[in-house]
């Protein structure tokens, strides 16, 4: 059995014990494919090249001939029983690629915070972490596999990150001078660089409701870590009012179910009531639940996350009202106090499409609002040519007023009324009514600059 294998065994004892464990899951195998950037391990005739500036202890478990290798200034091979080198000429293997030497990658790549990196007890098909809780906890013990090559980068939260014991090339470390002092050794330093100070020595967590895991100063840099090949951004949810729950980095499509709790609550009893009652029916396939003890406004509660898929589909929100009837009802014996939901909203590209609808319908009205101005301009200009129709300036007009004559005509399409006085809202009072005088319109032509007169 390999080391991971025996590492997976040891997870599963530790779970059949209650124990709370995270499997580091990189590597720096000479034959992990993803090591190279070629993403293929070497084959004969290979040149081979390792950066020089990086530390790094890279296992080699296989035989290899190679053309050339360029070693890094500070690092070690190891041959583990019956791995060896040997010599080939260059392209002895013509199917093995282009002939451009096979490039190490960077073994600083790998950093403690990124969720993606750990593994933790094998869960029940139905249930997952939020981002928070995929990383060691506190009250965790970590596991790197026995005799394996890794490398781990301790930050870039220059703030200590403490966990139960650490387990790393056969050897176990519950105090923390001992884990220093590996730590500074060149065992160590081969394998965990950076800002970052580790610690050991935490309490295994003891209460039945559960333990909070994480804190809020080192979540922005677990996100970091996680969405760092994303660009930093978080992919958009597909829903309209995504939910965030506590710990998690992402927005999702789903509802998010807050008990309060008192002494009798049992976190694992519920967590296996939420799984056989309700997440393996037939009716609530496709969702995920996460449960877990959070602080929310310096008070403990449970925090019930259902992650829909596929999102939108409303069958989170479903869930999470039985889940309300049930603390309801059963509140009383597993040690509910209340309870309360929230739930993302419609999918996403239903109101994407009602928005493409709104636009073509705003865009029609335009048009067609352009035609009949251009309609109308187009029939003044031609009764003003006919001699029909003419307009006044502006200085003509108050001549004709002043001689008592009228100024336009009353156009059915344009019956508006007309203030002499328009009154002053902040002044008008209840008694006071406005002036209005209705006995004749006019409009004023945008297409022109004067007033028209018939």
């Amino acid at each position: 059995m390999n080391a991971l294998g025996q590492a997976l065994l040891w997870l599963q004892l530790c779970a059949l014990a209650r124990a709370a464990y995270k499997l580091w899951l990189p590597n720096t195998y000479f034959d992990t494919a993803s090591n190279w950037n070629q993403n293929r391990t070497p084959c004969a005739g290979d040149a081979l090249q390792f950066p020089a500036d990086k530390m790094v202890s890279v296992l080699v478990r296989d035989t290899y001939a190679i053309s050339d290798m360029l070693l890094p200034l500070d690092g070690e091979l190891v041959l583990a029983p019956g791995a060896a080198f040997s010599a080939a000429e260059v392209g002895s293997d013509p199917a093995c690629g282009s002939g451009d030497p096979l490039l190490f990658r960077n073994p600083d790549r790998f950093s403690w915070l990124d969720p993606r990196l750990w593994s933790s007890a094998a869960q029940d098909d139905g249930l997952f972490s939020v981002d928070a809780e995929r990383v060691p906890c506190g009250y965790d013990d970590v596991l790197f596999p026995r005799d394996a090559s890794f490398r781990v980068a301790l930050g870039p939260d220059p703030g200590a990150v403490r966990v139960r014991s650490v387990s790393a090339v056969g050897q176990t470390f519950t105090r923390d001078e001992d884990l220093a002092a590996f730590l500074a050794s060149r065992e160590g330093r081969l394998r965990f660089h950076g800002p970052g100070a580790l610690g050991v020595g935490s309490q295994a967590c003891t209460d039945a409701s559960g333990c909070v895991c994480g804190s809020p100063e080192t979540l922005p840099w677990i996100c970091a870590s996680l969405l760092q090949p994303l660009g930093g951004r978080c992919p958009q949810a597909p829903c309209r009012d995504p939910v965030l729950p506590q710990g998690h980095c992402c927005h999702l499509c789903g509802a998010i179910v807050s008990l309060t709790h008192d002494a009798t609550f049992n976190l694992e009893r519920y967590r296996a009531r939420l799984l056989d009652l309700f997440l393996k029916q037939p009716q609530h396939q496709g969702l995920r639940a996460a449960v877990s003890k959070v602080l929310r406004e310096a008070r403990a509660e449970i925090q019930v996350v259902l992650a829909e898929t596929p999102p939108g589909s409303g069958a989170a929100g479903r869930l999470g009202h039985a889940l309300l009837q049930d603390a309801l009802a059963q509140g009383d014996a597993l040690g509910i106090l209340s309870a309360s939901l929230r739930r993302s909203g419609e999918p996403a590209h239903g109101g994407a499409a009602l928005g493409q609808e709104g636009s073509g319908a705003w865009l029609a009205g335009g048009v067609a609002l352009l035609v009949l101005l251009a309609l109308l301009g187009t029939l003044l200009l031609l009764l003003h040519r006919s001699g029909r129709l003419r307009w006044r300036r502006h200085a003509e007009a108050e001549a004709a007023a002043s001689a008592g004559l009228p100024l336009g005509f009353r156009n059915p399409l344009f019956d508006v009324m007309v203030f002499k006085q328009q009154p002053s809202v902040e002044h008008l009072g209840s008694d006071q009514k406005a002036d209005v005088d209705t006995s004749f319109s006019y409009f004023v032509n945008p297409l022109f600059a004067g007033e028209a007169e018939a």
